[in-house]
């Protein structure tokens, strides 16, 4: 069970290591620049795999619960499905019901895992196989694989990297339960933190925080939402920055300048050497060609 391109790995590896009776996954949806009804990721590799397909609009119906029930899994992988699931289809499979979390359980339930960790300047991220329950990513963890987080990932290439490792993870813990079991080891409760669904105005800067702060911001909200700000009214997405070590402010929080070939902005404790940007309306760019053509004035300043 699962919808993005995150668990696709999970599913191929599946596919080659088990006999995989069925997939579920979200109905349609409108995606691209035309919003054309289209399947999701997970959905299109199981029809490339020829995979019996599920695609229910709710999991609490009783024509989903009869239809899992026909395939008789000893197995049940979820993998970024975005739904609860009720104790009806938890209890389903005779062996057990596994999710691949992407972080180090009890470090950051929820829908973003991935962000969080950058947003809070970890070092190591990775890849939790737990055993599923009735509360969200609350289940007793069987393995774990760890992953370092490099000075210029993102959201972007951490989730393909931990949709490699989570496969790999979860290959591993299926061998281990076939052979000798895992121990189940309960989440410590007193480190447990919350990783919610990003909405779209997250990804909003404000410049009177931290220059390092708003760096790891612009790298965890790529590619969705994108950091952004606003300039003369109009949104400005920013892409891709650099902390100015050692550097003092400039004028207030989100006074641009343009010195040295940098673009540089003020920040609450520092400066931010923005290296590309995206205007509203145009496509990504330079920073530096973004202020040779916006002609800014020596008081510019993002909003």
């Amino acid at each position: 069970m699962g919808t993005p391109a995150f668990a696709v790995p999970s599913l191929r590896a599946l596919a080659s290591a088990t006999t995989l009776v069925g997939v579920v996954s979200q109905p349609d949806r409108p995606r691209g620049r035309g919003l054309a009804s289209q399947p999701s990721p997970i959905a299109a590799a199981a029809g490339a795999l020829g995979v019996p397909l599920l695609r229910p609009t709710s999991v609490r119906t009783p024509e989903t619960f009869e239809a899992l029930l026909q395939w008789k899994p000893d197995l049940l992988v979820v993998a970024a499905y975005s739904k609860i699931l009720p104790p009806a289809l938890l209890e389903l499979p005779t062996l057990a019901p596994v999710n691949v979390h992407a972080s180090l359980l009890p470090r950051y339930r929820g829908a973003g895992p991935i962000a969080a960790s950058l947003l809070a300047g970890d070092s190591e991220t990775g890849i939790t196989i737990m055993l599923m329950s009735e509360a969200m990513d609350a289940g007793d963890m069987l393995l774990q694989r760890t992953l370092a987080i490099g000075a210029d990932d993102t959201t972007e290439t951490l989730t393909t990297a931990l949709a490699a490792l989570g496969a790999t993870a979860l290959i591993d813990a299926l061998t281990a339960l076939r052979r000798d079991g895992l121990t189940a080891e309960p989440q410590d409760l007193a480190r447990v933190t919350f990783a919610p669904r990003l909405a779209k105005d997250d990804g909003r800067i404000d410049w009177h925080r931290d220059a390092a702060a708003i760096e790891r911001m612009i790298r965890a909200f790529s590619p969705w939402p994108s950091a952004f700000t606003t300039l003369s009214g109009r949104t400005v997405k920013m892409l891709t920055a650099e902390v100015v070590r050692d550097a003092t402010p400039r004028g207030t929080p989100g006074t641009i300048t343009v010195e040295g070939g940098r673009f540089l902005v003020a920040t609450g404790t520092g400066m931010l050497a923005i290296t590309a940007l995206q205007p509203e309306g145009r496509k990504a760019m330079a920073a530096t060609a973004f202020a040779a053509g916006a002609r800014l004035g020596a008081d510019a300043r993002f909003e």
